[in-house]
């Protein structure tokens, strides 16, 4: 397609995920829990002394990398649901392709991360202290945060020479580069094989390391002899597989399902699960579920 005469899109417009007053506030509620649990569990370990280990240290960051990319999606989708002018800027959209791919790919890693943090801990706790140093647990870190922010400066680079030049209604409720792609009038066929190539690469790979880590943690889990241990261990781990299992699940359908599925309508639901449901459960599943936490809590509230 000849795209000489092309006038580019200066402004997207977006879907609303929906009219529904009940799920609208449900939505904000879920927001604000997001933001005062991230919030909280940040500042829960930077003033506890005895949460200054590796385990902790990665969860900082991953409510660090929660509250970032909730904040750049939620508030324009709940800002939108009493907004007649359902409009983003193009570099507005640009700016939230770039965010949200950087801190999404990042979480990706930090999941692995924390997985095989575990797995030492469970199945090796006499190296443990060894190799979980706090040099490699900030070299884990940084390579997270490298990794997503690759991904982000990759996937920005790919929509800038993307053309708009036909619709400018993207079928979702924020600048995700999947209907981008779609949306666009370029020939997009290296940007499809791009993007599929970094899911598969960073999400399946890092997937897998957690998938890995959870196997052998409960087969060492099995050979406690206690009930009541076993119990509570493979409770602990089922609740974490649970936010893991959500975020990876709908983030890997979003990206590597076949392009040939035209219907966005379940894409709506997909991606909010992934950008409000799994940052909101994160701080919740980890903190409500661990003692250490509590007993933090009790501590810096004298509460006995």
């Amino acid at each position: 397609m000849a795209e000489s005469n092309c006038t580019q899109a200066t402004e997207f417009s977006l879907t609303e995920f929906t009219d529904n007053p009940v799920t609208q506030v449900t939505l904000f509620l879920m927001f604000l829990v997001t933001i005062l649990g991230n919030l909280g569990m940040i500042a829960l370990i930077r003033a506890s002394p005895q949460l200054h280990s590796p385990m902790y240290y990665f969860l900082g960051n991953l409510a660090f990398v929660d509250l970032c990319s909730s904040t750049i999606i939620t508030p324009k989708m709940l800002i939108d649901f009493i907004s007649e002018k359902k409009g983003i800027t193009y570099a507005g959209c640009v700016a939230q392709v770039f965010i949200f791919d950087l801190f999404g790919m990042t979480e990706c890693f930090l999941l692995a991360t924390m997985a095989y943090d575990r797995y030492m801990a469970i199945c090796h706790p006499l190296v443990y202290p060894l190799v979980m140093s706090p040099k490699c647990c900030f070299q884990l870190v940084t390579g997270s945060y490298l990794v997503g922010l690759t991904n982000g400066m990759g996937q920005t680079i790919g929509m800038s020479n993307l053309s708009f030049c036909g619709s400018s209604v993207i079928d979702l409720f924020f600048c995700d580069i999947s209907p981008l792609i779609s949306l666009s009038t370029s020939d997009i066929t290296l940007s499809h094989i791009i993007l599929r190539t970094s899911a598969s690469l960073f999400g399946v790979s890092s997937s897998l390391v957690v998938l890995v880590s959870y196997v052998a943690i409960i087969s060492t889990i099995l050979s406690i002899s206690s009930a009541e241990g076993k119990r509570k261990a493979f409770s602990t781990c089922a609740s974490h597989l649970t936010t893991v299992s959500i975020f990876y699940g709908t983030s890997l359908f979003m990206y590597l399902k076949p392009s040939s599925e035209s219907s966005r309508k379940g894409d709506k639901w997909t991606a909010v699960f992934y950008t409000v449901v799994t940052p909101m459960l994160n701080p919740l599943i980890y903190s409500l579920r661990n003692k250490e936490v509590k007993e933090a809590l009790r501590r810096l509230t004298k509460i006995k």
